[in-house]
């Protein structure tokens, strides 16, 4: 696949990648899952997977994940609120170094093809792309709720472009005319899941239980996809 950075029809004000087109879970520094799920994928020559992000923490392999995904032409991913935390100094990794905090300080805050958008939390249904901030991007979960209690964005968006999203962890992956949602928890001892877009399918590999079930206020801390109208 070629890339290049030309933007949307509307400029964005954060860092976009276009390319010239699978997409991918929330990896959290699994490895061993990450592995599963390229060998199951099969990758050839022609083929691109796109990941949504959070690439690092709360799993034990970060470094050896970055290493995977930047030494393939064939990987590629947008940056994640973890590493975003990691960038601007509220968390730290000393598994770490200048390098590969360099590497996710090159991570675009969305990557695009010509009917397809990936993005590591989401957009507002209620405003253009243009007038989203990278923050907006890398952390929408619920722009008119509170966090997993909802409503979430992705219930109510309606393309184009088609979004690809992580960030809200799903007890199975979302799928609707608009929305694709990967982030199935492999690190909570979920799957970890791709997306064939040509193939128009998901693909899921187990996950390993690091963390047990992930600590968020609400109660509601795994979103419930047979509950979204």
């Amino acid at each position: 696949m070629t890339t290049d950075t030309t933007t949307f029809g509307d400029p964005v004000p954060f860092h976009h990648r276009h390319i010239a087109l699978e997409n991918r879970d929330d990896v959290h520094g699994c490895l061993d899952s990450l592995e599963a799920l390229l060998s199951t994928l099969d990758l050839g020559s022609n083929d691109l997977a796109v990941f949504v992000g959070d690439l690092v923490r709360k799993g034990p392999e970060s470094k050896a994940v970055l290493d995977r995904i930047r030494r393939s032409p064939r990987l590629v991913s947008v940056r994640g609120n973890n590493e975003q935390k990691l960038i601007d100094g509220e968390a730290s990794l000393p598994a770490l170094d200048a390098v590969d905090l360099q590497y996710l300080e090159s991570l675009p805050a969305a990557i695009s093809w010509d009917d397809g958008l990936v993005v590591h939390g989401g957009v507002d249904p209620d405003r253009p792309l243009s007038a989203h901030t990278e923050d907006d991007v890398l952390t929408m979960r619920s722009p008119n709720g509170d966090g997993y209690d909802g409503p979430f964005w992705f219930e109510t968006y309606e393309g184009p472009p088609r979004v690809f999203f992580g960030h809200t962890v799903l007890e199975e992956p979302f799928e609707r005319e608009w929305t694709v949602g990967l982030d199935t928890g492999c690190v909570y001892g979920g799957t970890v899941t791709a997306y064939d877009v040509c193939g128009e399918r998901f693909l899921s590999v187990p996950g390993n239980d690091h963390l047990g079930q992930p600590s968020e206020k609400s109660s509601r801390s795994i979103a419930d996809t047979g509950n979204l109208e």
